[in-house]
Formats: C-alpha cells, structure tokens, sequence
C-alpha cells in the first residue's frame, strides 16, 4: 500500500465534472447544497433515521431521487443515474460550463421564497403568506426541475435526458419558458395576494 490520500480536487463527479470551483451565491441555500465531493451520487439511504439529515446528501442523488418519483420509475435508481448523467454532458455540450454549477443556478433561481399555507380561526379557513425554510426552497426547486422534465418528454419524441438538461439551462438563466421558474412565481404571486 503506497499510502497516497486522494485530495478532493481528484475526486470527480461521474469522472468528469469537478466540485472545486462549484459555488452557490445563495447564503441561505449554501447549507443545504450539498456539494461534498463523491465519484458515484448514492448513499443508499443512511441518512433516513436522522433529522435533517437529507440536506447531508448530494445534491446529483437528490435529483436522481426526485426523478424515481412517479409510479413507472419507482426504484429504478440506475436508470435515474444514467438519465442524469447525459443530461449533464448535454448541459456541457450547450453551455460549455459545469453542468454542477449550472444545476446549483438552477436550484438557486427555482427555488420559491414565499408561499401560502392554511390557518382555521373559528371555523373560517384563511390562506396566509409564510416564508419558506430553506430545506423546503430546495426540495421544491428539485421537484419542479424534475416534474418539467417529465411534463415535456411525455407524449413527445425527446428523451428525458434532454428535457432535463433544456430545463436545468433555462432554470439556470431564469427563463420564464422553465416550468421550474413559472410554478415558483406562481406560489409567490398567490402568497402576495394572501398577505
């Protein structure tokens, strides 16, 4: 045994994109964004029985579990995996940047500040404005980039590969075609109205 330590600028995602220079201008997000350095995204779960425990999880795997969701894909983790792997040679091959720091941009840009939630005084129910927690924005940002893409490859001649990689890009460039970016104004813009 040589004894070399392996320093985490060696440490590449799926062999490729490098976790050095990912940076995440959101202060409030940067917790939650996990962008420890790991060569293959699956922690098989063991940060299930701990409070808030996910945030500890990187963020690649938080997108391949998002996207087992819905009932056909349901466990199908490798698939999850290989669907986001060419979604991010895709996004490199369109923007020529680190498809890591394009998804952190994304989260960033999708993720709602602001939504509603319901209090019943007297037998009257009011919707009400509230802040989101930031573990939340993040959740929500991870779950409207995945529903996006599942939106447009359904019925349609485009992989979901693609559809993910088109709708992390424009979540990145705040595009209002992002179905991630219309469902965050949506919430904030029903939020402002119930203050």
């Amino acid at each position: 045994m040589s004894g070399t330590a392996i320093t985490p600028s060696e440490i590449k995602l799926f062999g490729k994109w490098d976790y050095v220079n990912v940076q995440t201008r959101d202060p409030s997000l940067k917790k939650y964004i996990c962008l420890k350095p790991h060569y293959v995204p699956h922690t098989g779960g063991r940060h299930e029985h701990r409070r808030f425990a996910k945030s500890e999880v990187p963020v690649v795997e938080r997108l391949m579990n998002k996207l087992m969701r819905p009932g056909r894909s349901t466990g199908k983790k490798h698939l999850a995996y290989n669907i986001v792997k060419v979604a991010f040679d895709i996004i490199n091959e369109k923007t020529g940047q680190n498809p890591l720091q394009v998804l952190v941009r994304a989260i960033e840009n999708s993720a709602p500040r602001e939504e509603t939630t319901r209090i019943m005084y007297g037998g009257i129910i009011y919707h009400v404005a509230v802040d989101v927690s930031p573990l939340r924005r993040v959740d929500l940002a991870l779950r409207f980039l995945t529903e996006g893409a599942r939106i447009a490859s359904f019925k349609s001649t485009k992989h979901i590969a693609e559809c993910l990689a088109d709708e992390i890009i424009l979540a990145a460039n705040n595009d209002s075609r992002s179905y991630s970016i219309s469902r965050k104004e949506e919430i904030e813009r029903i939020a402002l109205s119930s203050r």
